[in-house]
């Protein structure tokens, strides 16, 4: 009669092998969803800066954005609430503006970024 199946020492050694892996995999993982984050935060600023900036051109005549109201609508959503790891502020006037990205936590990013008038950094 033949045995069928695994013994207890070949499934713990698979076990052990998929633990192994896991534990090299998942440190990377969140490495890579943080900077994820961080590169979010900033595409996202460098837009709201962009929409500022072309609203004081053009429909402003030389005045920046002075609410949210005046932003893009997937933008403007972003003011006073957070998402993908970050918490927006906005602070707007008609004489300029400030922008700031910061992290919920380290775990979901690593810097607080700011653009202020003119899309300066910093």
């Amino acid at each position: 009669m033949k045995k069928r199946g695994f013994t207890l020492v070949e499934i713990m050694i698979v076990v052990a092998i998929i633990a192994l892996l896991a534990a090299i995999a998942i440190p990377n993982l969140l490495n890579a969803r943080r900077t994820a984050n961080d590169t979010a935060a900033v595409a996202s600023l460098r837009s709201m800066c962009a929409e500022a900036e072309v609203y004081a051109a053009g429909t402003g005549a030389g005045a920046y954005i002075n609410s949210t109201t005046a932003l893009l609508p997937n933008t403007g959503k972003l003011c006073g609430t957070g998402t993908g790891g970050y918490t927006y502020t906005c602070a707007m006037a008609t004489g300029g503006y400030t922008f700031v990205a910061t992290p919920f936590s380290a775990q979901t990013g690593t810097k607080t970024s700011t653009r202020t008038t003119g899309c300066q950094t910093s």
